[in-house]
């Protein structure tokens, strides 16, 4: 099956992530888009508490994640939080409750239909300590040393620009502030065909970087203590039955089993960081 290629722009590579993730609210607000069970039985997987999925409004969990930045339950009452990637909201509700009335949090998406699903579900439940921004995360709309706390998941990875995304959570965060992220790593290259795949890195697996070209884009940011907190084989949280996995298989012209391989190549990592 032929796979549409990644155009080699930036500026490209953003359009097309953001016209695929437009896709993927337009699904999970169809009759027969998104299947809210599925998203929770994977938010299970990745380390959210069946507590923490009953507390969000409806439609702010679209599976999107790889891990829990919520060691959010380290976040403090008063603290100004910025969640990059914000999506539909999930990670932003959860750590606005933590923040309570006396914080904030900031959301940054690039995609109009993901900002317009998240204000909705903020309007749901009348959480009124959360704002969310349109920007890119390479240029973040934020002014210099006003957050306290970066929290991001399985974002950073969609980046064409991830040197410059470090760079941006390093000016943005005060002296001694935290940077908190899950995303994907890779622990041996990809083939061509998946680097180079537009689903794949829509997927969030062609654009992923190996694990220690990743720490090492934290670290010449600036960030010290860059330490991983909590580790997992992604490809350990997926089934055969997954339907993200068989349209994977599909897309490529793949067995489950080939699929699933290439999965093992992932590694969900939780990392913290110190401005």
């Amino acid at each position: 099956m032929s796979q549409q290629k990644l155009p080699d722009s930036p500026d490209q590579v953003r359009e097309t992530v953001r016209e695929g993730y437009t896709r993927v609210v337009e699904r999970a607000s169809s009759c027969c888009g998104g299947a809210p069970s599925h998203a929770d039985e994977m938010g299970l997987k990745i380390g959210y508490s069946q507590e923490e999925l009953t507390q969000l409004p409806e439609g702010a969990n679209l599976g999107l994640g790889c891990g829990n930045p919520t060691a959010i339950a380290a976040l403090r009452p008063g603290e100004v939080v910025l969640d990059l990637g914000s999506g539909a909201g999930i990670d932003t509700f959860l750590a606005a409750r933590q923040v309570g009335p006396t914080g904030r949090v900031i959301g940054i998406d690039m995609t109009d239909a993901m900002l317009e699903k998240a204000r909705e579900n903020a309007q749901k439940v009348g959480i009124s300590n959360v704002e969310f921004r349109k920007g890119t995360i390479e240029e973040l709309p934020i002014e210099d040393g006003s957050i306290d706390v970066i929290i991001s998941n399985c974002v950073i990875n969609l980046s064409p620009e991830k040197e410059k995304v470090f760079g941006e959570a390093y000016r943005v965060l005060r002296p001694g502030g935290l940077l908190m992220v899950s995303d994907l790593v890779l622990e041996r290259l990809m083939p061509p065909e998946v680097t180079e795949s537009v689903e794949a890195y829509i997927g969030c697996v062609g654009g992923a970087r190996l694990r220690h070209e990743y720490l090492g884009m934290i670290e010449k940011a600036g960030f010290r203590e860059v330490r991983v907190e909590s580790e997992g084989r992604f490809g350990e949280v997926v089934s055969a039955e997954d339907p993200q996995i068989q349209e994977a298989a599909k897309r490529f012209d793949a067995t489950i089993d080939q699929v699933k391989e290439l999965l093992g190549a992932l590694t969900s990592l939780h990392v913290l960081a110190v401005r």
